[in-house]
């Protein structure tokens, strides 16, 4: 029975490493990506690089990128690091 459970905890954390590494590798290439698609803002205010502006689900986003960060952040901010110190512990 020790042997199964053994084997049962180490198939679950080789699985959470391969979803955890395909997550970390997806977020790689979606930043890649918008990094790509940004343009120089056509009204430049401080510390704005770059803009771009897409659609999905009918939805409109409207993507920023600051150098260097701005005064005020906001309050909740989203970290992508997760999925790499996921890949990592496990």
């Amino acid at each position: 029975m020790e042997a199964f459970l053994l084997e049962a905890a180490t198939f679950l954390l080789r699985w959470l490493h391969v979803v955890a590494a395909i997550a970390w590798i997806g977020e790689s290439f979606y930043f890649v990506a918008l990094d790509r698609g940004l343009k120089t803002p056509k009204q430049p205010q401080p510390g704005l690089a770059a803009e771009s502006w897409s659609v999905h689900g009918g939805g409109f986003y409207h993507k920023q990128k600051y150098l260097p960060a701005p005064a005020q952040l906001p309050e909740e901010l989203h970290w992508s690091k997760w999925k790499a110190y996921t890949t990592w512990l496990s």
